[in-house]
């Protein structure tokens, strides 16, 4: 009995474990240039000059 248990505590962490997490791609997204061009800017105001890390359809960051 205790052999089955301990089977099936392991099976049963191993299916836990090994979960897949969906995410839909990036293209999923539609990228609207003149969105990217004004976060952009604003990116470089913030920022400042030569300090933008990266811009994307949603937000930037500084480096």
């Amino acid at each position: 009995m205790n052999r089955i248990a301990t089977v099936v505590v392991a099976l049963a962490a191993s299916s836990l474990l090994s979960a897949c997490v969906f995410a839909p791609p990036s293209s999923a997204i539609p990228a609207d240039t003149s969105t990217i061009a004004k976060l952009s800017e604003q990116a470089v105001v913030t920022c400042g000059a030569g300090n933008v890390k990266e811009v994307n359809a949603k937000s930037f960051t500084c480096k």
